[in-house]
C-alpha cells in the first residue's frame, strides 16, 4: 500500500471539525474567542481547514463547539448563507467537554458518510496545494485500514515541538517499531464503525489510532505541501510569516 493508489469511486467524506477545546495556549486571545476562529492569514483557522477539504470536494461539515460556542454557531450560521448548497451543523457540547474522541462520537447522528473525516481546527494546509484527502481515501478503499491519518515527517511541522508519533513503513503502515518518523498533522479518515466505540466519559481519538494499530490497520499518507500547526501565538506569528512567504 503507497501513496500511489488511483482514488476509489467513493464520495468525499463528512467532515468532522474539531473545535470544542478552551484554547489554554492562546491566552489571553481566547479569553474573547474560540481558538477556532482566531485569525491566520486573513481567515479564521476554521475556515482554513473548511477551505482545504472544500477544495477536494467534500460538501458536508459539523463542528463541536463547547468554549464561547455562540461564536462558532453564529460562524457557522454565516457560512450556511453564504454557502446554501453545502451543509453546515454545529455539535454542542455543553455540560462538559468530551475530548476528540468523545466529540466524534456525540456527533455522529449529524455525519452520514462511511468513513468519516475529523479535522483538527488548529492545524490545516493551504487550499489546492495537495490532495492528501483522496490520497487517504484511495488508501483507506484498498481494505486494509480502519483509520488513515494524514502525517508530516517531523522536520517539515510548522509550529509543531514534539517528537513523532508513529513509524511508517515503505507501504504506509504505521506502528512504533519499524518505519520513519511521523507526526500525525491533525486529519484522520476513520471508520464509523470504530468512531462510534467508546467509554461513556471524555476520550482521546488516540484511543482509535491504537486500536487500529494494534489490528496492523492503521496507516498513514504524508502531506505533500507545507503543513502549519498553530498551537500557541507563537506559532501563530511563524505561520503568518511562512504563509507570506509562499503567496
Amino acid at each position: 500500500m503507497s501513496d500511489s493508489f488511483p482514488v476509489p469511486p467513493i464520495s468525499m467524506p463528512d467532515v468532522m471539525l474539531l473545535a470544542a477545546g478552551l484554547g489554554t495556549r492562546m491566552r489571553p486571545i481566547t479569553f474573547e474567542m474560540p481558538k477556532a476562529l482566531i485569525a491566520v492569514a486573513g481567515k479564521p483557522l476554521i475556515d482554513h481547514a473548511i477551505d482545504a477539504a472544500l477544495a477536494e470536494g467534500c460538501t458536508r461539515f459539523v463542528v463541536n463547539a463547547h468554549h464561547k460556542a455562540e461564536m462558532i454557531d453564529a460562524h457557522f450560521a454565516r457560512l450556511k448563507t453564504a454557502l446554501p448548497d453545502l451543509g453546515f451543523s454545529v455539535s454542542f457540547e455543553k455540560d462538559r467537554l468530551l475530548d476528540t474522541g468523545g466529540g466524534l462520537r456525540r456527533a455522529l447522528p449529524l455525519l452520514g458518510s462511511d468513513p468519516v473525516l475529523a479535522l483538527n481546527t488548529d492545524t490545516f494546509w493551504l487550499a489546492g496545494s495537495d490532495t492528501p484527502i483522496a490520497r487517504m481515501l484511495a488508501c483507506y478503499g484498498a481494505g486494509a485500514a480502519d483509520i488513515v491519518l494524514l502525517c508530516v515527517a517531523p522536520d517539515r511541522a510548522s509550529g509543531f515541538r514534539k517528537g513523532a508519533d508513529y513509524l511508517m513503513d515503505g507501504d504506509g503502515r504505521l506502528s512504533k517499531t519499524q518505519g520513519r518518523p511521523m507526526v500525525y498533522a491533525g486529519a484522520a479518515l476513520i471508520s464509523r464503525a470504530l468512531a462510534q466505540t467508546g467509554p461513556d466519559v471524555p476520550f482521546s481519538l488516540y484511543r482509535h489510532f491504537e486500536t487500529a494499530r494494534e489490528a496492523g490497520r492503521l496507516w498513514g499518507v504524508e502531506i505533500a505541501a507545507p503543513w502549519f500547526h498553530v498551537g500557541d501565538r507563537q506559532a501563530l506569528e511563524r505561520t503568518e510569516q511562512d504563509i507570506g512567504a509562499l503567496v
